[in-house]
């Protein structure tokens, strides 16, 4: 059997996505539509639906036209939602932008999708400036009167509703133009996650990150309330627990890196979730285990989906029995309206058992790659003896049908990784790191995986008389200004050559063994460093746990957590581990901010009890 389908529901695949938000603010205009866990706002379905429309309107007093795009630079929030929806109310098609890159990979992110305006929230013009002096800025309102704009534009399924970057193999991201009959069939009727009037859906998501488009379209599409919930880092890890309970949350998406950390820390924790989607990387049975061991939330469900794809491509519920005896979580099966397909390089469909391609059909392929027709038509393709299936996704990722029909993942056809859940193509990375000038070659490989997960490079210097440390340094200053923080490496090797295997290409194995059996020199060489204690009080447990967190043998007072190999996800980690042992409140971003580990240090110190 080469094909799973899932058709459980059926989506009005031929209308815009905002149509059931309109008949949500006519019936019921007051059911709670948005919600700001740290400020309190809310909005009602009739206010969304009027605030969109007098943005809607200025977009349209701006010169936006149907199928125009909309650069979108607003941060998670009430004010996010409404530039979402003005956009769709326009007929124009948005594109998201993550806050945290470089302005010059924004820059090229609005110039590829030739961006009519950019919109961002009251007052936030310096950024709008910053970010793209020559477009017409839109800001979004927060009060205005009934329905200005009267109506919609009636858009229909096969119009472009957003356009979300991915890595690129060219060095180039790529721009993924999805429909609304796309998201129409992720959000309505959802097989792997129930979504009605009233329940309360977590928005944690980065927005330029594809799981918003489950988190605000599904909610609004079933007339629930989008929970804008703040960052971890700025509120900490029991912090931001405390509010998925204080909120009433009854449905979240988590990437995987995230829940590994909370199925470790606190996995009692998630048990006020009815249901909880877990996604972006591959999710270890063991952390699963311990959330069904814990208490866990009604339904735990592993999902899984390219952004070709439209977010979500398959689900599986998990339980203690299907996870018994287990050394992998099976990604499941087809959502609602998708058809998978296990294919051989000659796109025919393999035996069940046997390991293939996954090809992902139905209505929620994507229109394909803005300005790549090459590249749409090698990944998005009509297989042999499949026509009636229609335009196909090739995923790249290796699956085999098992049991029951329920798809496993064995990794990638190419050098494609997941790094806190966001796709990194390594090519990319080790283009820019030449385009820099510093390297006559870049070779970067993925180390771990789940929260200890990084990015490690060997770069051979373009001058070869370069200092070592000034090479790392410009390095890492050149990367960071057109790269986004995810796809940098956090440590760096440089070589005096590359070893080459017998075919005369670099030999990449040889140097992940190299750097294993070596410890790399980081912070000060000059300081002898000290062996960890209990003994040595609040000082000693840091030191302890900083060494565990990031799973290095020892440390320095002037080693940066950065440049050791950490990240948000390991920084709330740590946070949380030094708040349990020594009894202080300490939260992500005190751990991210530290200029290094005896800065930390001091800080802990100070906010140690007295008498401890």
């Amino acid at each position: 059997m080469d094909t799973q389908t899932n058709a459980h529901a059926r989506a009005d695949l031929t209308a815009g996505v905002h149509h059931p938000i309109e008949l949500h603010a006519l019936r019921h205009p007051d059911a709670p539509a948005v919600r700001e866990a740290a400020t309190g706002r809310r909005l009602g379905y009739r206010e969304l639906w009027n605030l969109a429309g007098a943005v809607a309107a200025r977009l349209a007093a701006a010169g936006v036209r149907p199928g125009d795009a909309c650069g979108i630079a607003v941060d998670r929030s009430a004010d996010l939602v409404v530039a979402l929806l003005a956009v769709a109310r326009a007929g124009a098609c948005y594109v998201p932008l993550d806050g945290g890159a470089p302005r010059p990979r924004t820059a090229a992110q609005l110039a590829d999708t030739a961006a009519r305006v950019l919109v961002v929230a009251p007052g936030d013009t310096a950024r709008a400036r910053a970010l793209a002096p020559q477009l017409p800025v839109v800001e979004v309102v927060r009060e205005c009167s009934d329905d200005p704009l009267g109506t919609s534009h009636p858009s229909r399924g096969e119009d472009p509703l957003y356009v979300n970057f991915t890595s690129g193999t060219s060095g180039v991201p790529k721009a993924v133009v999805v429909p609304h009959r796309a998201v129409r069939r992720l959000v309505d009727a959802p097989v792997y996650c129930a979504v009605g009037q009233g329940t309360r859906v977590g928005n944690a998501a980065n927005p330029a990150f594809d799981a918003t488009t489950f988190e605000i379209w599904a909610t609004l599409a079933g007339c629930g309330t989008v929970v804008v919930l703040p960052p971890v880092a700025a509120v900490g890890l029991d912090g931001w627990l405390e509010l998925l309970r204080t909120e009433r949350v009854e449905a979240l998406f988590l990437t995987t890196s995230l829940f590994h950390v909370i199925a470790h820390e606190r996995p009692t924790a998630l048990g006020v979730l009815d249901t909880l989607l877990v996604g972006g990387e591959a999710l270890t049975p063991e952390a699963a285990r311990r959330v069904l061991a814990a208490g866990p939330p009604n339904r735990l469900v592993n999902v899984y989906g390219p952004t070709e794809a439209t977010t979500f491509a398959t689900y599986y519920d998990l339980t203690p029995e299907r996870l018994d005896q287990v050394d992998r979580v099976p990604i499941g099966q087809a959502i609602q309206q998708t058809t998978l397909h296990v294919l051989g390089p000659d796109l025919l469909p393999v035996p069940d058992g046997e390991r293939g391609e996954l090809c992902v059909g139905g209505p929620g392929v994507a229109l394909g790659y803005l300005g790549r027709p090459e590249l749409t038509a090698e990944r998005f393709v009509t297989a042999p003896g499949l026509a009636d299936q229609g335009t196909l996704y090739r995923t790249g990722d290796v699956v085999r049908r098992g049991p029951e029909g329920r798809l496993e993942i064995f990794g990638r056809l190419d050098r494609q990784v997941k790094v806190r859940g966001f796709r990194v193509e390594l090519e990319e990375i080790e283009r820019a790191a030449v385009a820099t000038g510093l390297a006559e070659a870049a070779v970067v490989e993925k180390t771990g995986e789940g929260p200890s997960a990084a990015l490690v490079g060997f770069v051979l210097p373009a001058g070869r008389g370069t200092e070592r440390a000034a090479v790392i340094r410009e390095l890492r200053s050149a990367l960071a200004a057109v790269l986004p923080d995810y796809m940098l490496p956090t440590r760096w090797s440089v070589l005096e050559q590359l070893p080459l295997g017998p075919t005369g290409k670099v030999d990449r194995a040889a140097l992940l063994a190299d750097l294993a059996t070596r410890t790399a020199a980081v912070g000060s060489a000059s300081e002898e460093p000290s062996e960890p204690s209990e003994a040595d009080g609040p000082a000693g447990q840091v030191r302890r746990l900083w060494c565990e967190v990031l799973q290095v043998p020892d440390a320095r007072d002037g080693d940066n957590f950065i440049e050791c190999g950490g990240n948000s996800i390991l920084a709330i980690q740590l946070s949380s581990r030094i708040s349990e042992a020594v009894s202080v409140e300490l939260g992500p971003a005190d751990v991210l901010l530290a200029a290094d580990l005896a800065e930390l240090t001091d800080a802990v110190r100070r906010s140690v009890p007295v008498g401890r």
